[in-house]
């Protein structure tokens, strides 16, 4: 398997229209993360190294802090090829297969406060239909 960079591996999730968030200083970043925004929940990816990566899907509410879930529906905790190959096979919400259990999230689920400045967000990649081409 080809492995991706880090920046590789969060330029393609623009793509397929996840925010990410780089904490930390640009060039050496300590947690990179990213967010895929359903109607009523969210898919999150953390990573913490090529070696160390979580994902999981929170419920949204108007006041969800998605780095910091009460309860989670799904996690996932390995590498981040692997961590990343499961956050987005993961079934949508309201397939018969979308995870609905609610867990207690793993410590890596969680972004401190304190972790989270300086922080550069990289919106979605518009698509043409975005742009109201055809």
């Amino acid at each position: 398997m080809n492995h991706l960079s880090i920046d590789e591996l969060l330029e393609e999730l623009r793509r397929r229209r996840w925010v990410v968030y780089i904490f930390g200083p640009r060039e050496e970043p300590e947690v990179c993360a990213a967010v895929f925004q359903w109607d009523t929940c969210a898919d999150v990816l953390i990573l913490r190294g090529e070696e160390r990566a979580s994902a999981f899907r929170v419920t949204t509410l108007a006041d969800t802090d998605v780095f910091r879930p009460a309860l989670v529906s799904w996690q996932y905790h390995s590498t981040a090829d692997w961590t990343l190959r499961a956050v987005l096979t993961i079934p949508a919400p309201g397939d018969a297969a979308a995870p609905i259990q609610l867990l207690q999230p793993h410590p890596d689920c969680v972004i401190p406060m304190e972790a989270r400045r300086p922080v550069t967000i990289l919106p979605a990649i518009p698509t043409k239909a975005d742009q109201g081409d055809p």
